[in-house]
C-alpha cells in the first residue's frame, strides 16, 4: 500500500525525544522517500536534527492543518507507546487527515481501520493500512529456507529495542553501496513501513510464526543466487524473560550468519517497572547460546555462528563509545562496530568473507 515515493506526514506527538516515537524516527533515519513534515506540539517550529540528532530537513509543525500545505498523501503513526494504542492526543489530527483525503498507515497493535470515527472520516479511494496483521495462509513451518543458496543474516540481541533494525538496514546500504544483491525483510512495524515489506511477527499465532518468517525470507529471496545477501530483521532477545520472537525468526529463516547487537554499558535487560532486575548474560554465554539455538531444528547441519556484533552506543560520549567497543572485542575477539556511528562496511565484511 505505501510506495516508496509517497509523500509522508510522521505523527510523533511526544515522541520526537525518546523512544515512544522510535517507528517515526527509523523513518526519518532509513526511509529514502518524502517526508514532508513531522507533527510533534511539543518541538513545532524546531529543528529536527537539533531535536534527534538525524540529518534530515524536515519542517516540524503542531497539527494536521499545518501540514497539509506541504502535499502529504499518507499520515503515519510515527509512535510505538506502551500498550499500541492511539493516544488520545492524536486522534483530532488523523481525523483531519483522512477528512482532507490522506491514507492512513499504522503499526499499532489497536486497528485504526475499525474505528467508527476514522472510518466515517476516511474519504472515497483513500485507505487506511493497519500492517499488524497475521498473513493469510499461513503453514507451520518447515525448514524450506534452508534450501535457499543465499547467505541469510539474522539479528539476534542482547535485549529488545537494542537497534538490530538500525544494524540491518545499514548493512542494507553498506552491501548496495559495492554493488551487492542484498534484500531486507522486515519482522517489525518500522521496518515494513520503511522497506514496504515483511510480516508482523507479534500479530502472528505462535505455532505460524516461524511459518510466517519462512514464508516472509521466501518471498525476499526469490530469484537471489548464492552471492546475494538476505538480512532479516531481529526481534526480542534470548535473555529477556518475556520476549519469544528469536526462536521463530531462526527456524522460519535457517539462518546461515548471526549478528550479535547490543546496548553498549548495558547490563540488564529492560523489564516492566517494579520487576525484578535480570542481567544480561557476558556476550560470549549470550553468544553460545544464539549459536547453539540456531544450531538445531536444521535440514542441512549446519552451525551458524555470530560473525560480528553490532553495538549501539548512542548514549554514549565518543570516547566512551570507543573504550567500550575495545572492551567487547576483547572480550569477544570479534568485529565490533557502531553502524550508526561508524558505517557498517567492516561489519559487512566480517559477514560476507568465507
Amino acid at each position: 500500500m505505501l510506495t516508496a515515493d509517497a509523500p509522508l506526514v510522521l505523527l510523533q506527538h511526544g515522541g520526537l525525544d525518546n523512544l515512544s516515537g522510535k517507528t517515526g524516527l527509523a523513518m526519518l533515519r532509513y526511509r529514502h522517500g518524502p517526508i514532508v513534515a513531522v507533527i510533534d506540539p511539543a518541538h513545532a517550529g524546531c529543528s529536527l536534527e537539533a531535536i534527534t540528532g538525524i540529518p534530515r530537513v524536515v519542517p516540524v509543525v503542531a497539527s494536521m492543518a499545518e501540514a497539509l500545505a506541504y502535499g502529504p498523501q499518507v499520515a503515519v503513526v510515527g509512535l510505538a507507546p506502551s500498550g499500541g494504542r492511539l493516544p488520545l492526543e492524536m486522534r483530532a489530527d488523523v481525523v483531519a487527515g483522512l477528512q482532507a483525503g490522506l491514507n492512513l498507515a499504522s503499526g499499532l497493535h489497536s486497528r485504526l481501520g475499525d474505528d467508527p470515527a476514522f472510518a466515517a472520516a476516511r474519504q472515497a479511494g483513500a485507505w487506511i493500512w493497519d500492517l499488524r496483521e497475521e498473513p493469510e495462509g499461513l503453514e507451520v513451518a518447515a525448514a524450506r529456507c534452508a534450501a535457499l543458496p543465499c547467505r541469510r543474516v539474522l539479528a539476534v540481541g542482547s535485549d529488545m529495542a537494542v537497534g538490530k533494525m538500525s544494524a540491518c538496514l545499514e548493512l542494507l546500504a553498506a552491501a548496495r553501496r559495492r554493488g551487492l544483491d542484498a534484500r531486507f525483510v522486515g519482522t517489525g512495524q518500522a521496518g515494513i513501513l520503511i522497506s514496504g515489506q515483511g510480516v508482523a511477527l507479534d500479530a502472528v499465532r505462535v505455532d505460524y510464526a516461524a511459518g510466517a518468517v519462512e514464508q516472509a525470507v521466501l518471498q525476499a529471496a526469490a530469484g537471489a543466487g548464492p552471492e546475494a545477501l538476505v538480512l532479516v530483521e531481529g526481534q526480542g532477545s534470548l535473555c529477556h524473560p518475556g520476549s519469544t520472537a528469536t526462536l521463530p525468526l531462526i527456524r522460519g529463516s535457517q539462518p546461515t550468519d548471526l549478528l550479535l547487537v547490543h546496548r553498549a554499558g548495558q547490563g540488564h535487560v529492560r523489564t516492566r517497572p517494579g520487576t525484578v532486575p535480570v542481567a544480561i548474560p557476558p556476550l560470549p554465554e549470550v553468544i553460545a547460546a544464539n549459536e547453539a539455538v540456531a544450531s538445531l531444528g536444521r535440514p542441512d547441519g549446519l552451525r551458524p555462528r555470530v560473525r560480528a556484533i553490532a553495538v549501539n552506543s548512542a548514549n554514549l560520549e565518543p570516547r566512551a563509545a570507543a573504550s567500550a567497543l575495545a572492551q567487547i572485542r576483547a572480550d569477544t575477539g570479534l568485529v565490533c562496530v557502531d553502524p550508526v556511528r561508524e558505517g557498517a562496511d567492516r561489519l559487512l565484511q566480517a559477514l560476507i568473507q568465507p
